[in-house]
C-alpha cells in the first residue's frame, strides 16, 4: 500500500510541478486579455486654463476647462476583423469631448483605435482614425501592455498623428499601489483643425484659407500599474495657439488654449480601486498559483519518497530470547 501511495503522490508531484511554469508562461499569456466590449469614461479638468474665444479671437481666462473621455469597445468591429487576422481584436470608438466653463462645447475628436487584445500592439485591418483621419499607429495608447517594463515605449499621440517614445522615469507609491510613472514632451508641432469647430459657419477649411495654422505642443505624463499595464492617473501640460494669416490682423500668434489637465478626483478614486482588483486577477496567474503549485509539487514528491523509504525499511527483529516452539510428541 505505500508504494502505490508513493506512486500515486509521485504522479501528483510531476504534474503539480509541471503545471507552474505552464500556467505563468503559456496560459497567462492566452487568458490575459482586454475584454472587446470593455466601456469606461473619465473627466479631466484644468483649472484657472486659457481658452480663446472664437467670436473675439481673443484668448480668456477661464475658471474650469473639462475635457470627458470615453472609449466604447465595438463588438461587432472586432468580431468582424478577427475573422480576417486569426487573432484576438479589440476596437476602441473613443471621443475626446472638450467644453468651457459655460457648457459649450469646445472642440470634439472621435477615435478608433484596433489593437491586439493581449499585446496591445496597434493592428492595421483598415477603419484606424482620428477625427476623421485615416492613420496607422505605431505603439501604443491608452493602455500599456500586461507587465508593463521599466523602459521607453512608442506612444501615439493623436493631436499629432504621429508616435513618438513615451519614457520611464521612476517606481512610485501612488495611493498604496506601486506605480510605474511614464512621461512624454511633444515639441511644438503644426496640427490639423478640429473637424467640427465651436463656432457655427467656421470650418476648417476657412481657417485655413486665411493662412492660420494650428500649433500644439504638451507634455504628457501617466502613472502605470505595471502588473496590469493601466493607467491609475493621468496629466497633461497642453498649449495650443494659432499662427500668422490674415485671420489674427497684425499679432503673429494667439493662445487658443492652455492649461494643466488632471484626472477629476472622482475618476481615481474610481480608478484606483478597479485597478487593485484586476491586479489581483493578474497576480493569481502570475505569481500565486505558479509559485503555489510548484511549492505543492516539492511536497508532494518530498512525501512520495518519504513513503518509499518507509516501504524499503527491513522489518524490525524478533524481540531477543524468543525462540521457534517445539514440536509437540505424538
Amino acid at each position: 500500500m505505500r508504494r502505490k501511495a508513493g506512486l500515486v503522490l509521485l504522479a501528483f508531484a510531476v504534474f503539480f510541478t509541471a503545471l507552474s511554469p505552464m500556467l505563468r508562461w503559456y496560459a497567462f499569456p492566452r487568458l490575459a486579455k482586454v475584454p472587446a466590449n470593455q466601456y469606461q469614461d473619465m473627466v479631466l479638468e484644468a483649472e484657472d486654463a486659457t481658452l480663446l474665444d472664437y467670436s473675439t479671437l481673443k484668448a480668456r481666462k477661464v475658471s474650469k476647462v473639462t475635457i470627458v473621455q470615453t472609449l466604447k469597445g465595438n463588438v461587432e468591429a472586432s468580431e468582424r476583423i478577427e475573422r480576417t487576422v486569426d487573432r484576438d481584436v479589440v476596437v476602441w470608438d473613443g471621443l475626446s469631448y472638450v467644453q468651457g466653463p459655460d457648457g459649450e462645447m469646445v472642440s470634439r475628436i472621435p477615435e478608433r483605435y484596433i489593437f491586439d487584445a493581449h499585446t496591445q500592439e496597434p493592428v492595421h485591418a483598415g477603419g484606424e482614425m482620428v477625427d476623421g483621419d485615416p492613420v496607422r499607429r505605431e505603439g501604443i495608447e491608452f493602455k500599456w501592455p500586461f507587465l508593463t517594463e521599466k523602459r521607453s515605449y512608442e506612444y501615439f499621440d493623436a493631436q499629432t498623428r504621429t508616435s513618438a517614445p513615451i519614457h520611464y522615469r521612476g517606481t512610485e507609491d501612488f495611493r498604496g499601489v506601486e506605480v510605474y510613472y511614464f512621461e512624454q514632451t511633444i515639441p511644438w508641432t503644426k496640427v490639423p483643425y478640429p473637424k467640427r469647430m465651436p463656432v457655427d459657419g467656421v470650418t476648417p477649411e476657412t481657417l485655413a484659407g486665411t493662412g492660420t495654422t494650428r500649433w500644439y505642443t504638451t507634455v504628457r505624463k501617466f502613472w502605470i500599474e505595471p502588473l496590469t499595464g493601466a493607467p491609475v492617473y493621468g496629466e497633461e501640460i497642453h498649449r495650443e495657439e494659432l499662427r500668422g494669416g490674415t485671420l489674427l490682423g497684425d499679432r503673429d500668434k494667439v493662445t487658443a488654449f492652455a492649461g494643466h489637465v488632471k484626472m477629476r478626483e472622482d475618476y481615481i478614486d474610481h480608478t484606483v480601486d478597479l485597478v487593485k482588483s484586476h491586479r489581483t486577477l493578474v497576480l493569481l496567474l502570475t505569481s500565486y498559483l505558479p509559485w503555489g503549485f510548484l511549492a505543492l509539487g516539492l511536497l508532494l514528491l518530498s512525501l512520495s519518497l518519504w513513503l518509499e523509504a518507509r516501504g524499503r525499511h527491513p522489518e524490525d527483529p524478533a524481540p531477543a530470547g524468543a525462540t521457534e516452539p517445539e514440536p509437540a510428541n505424538a
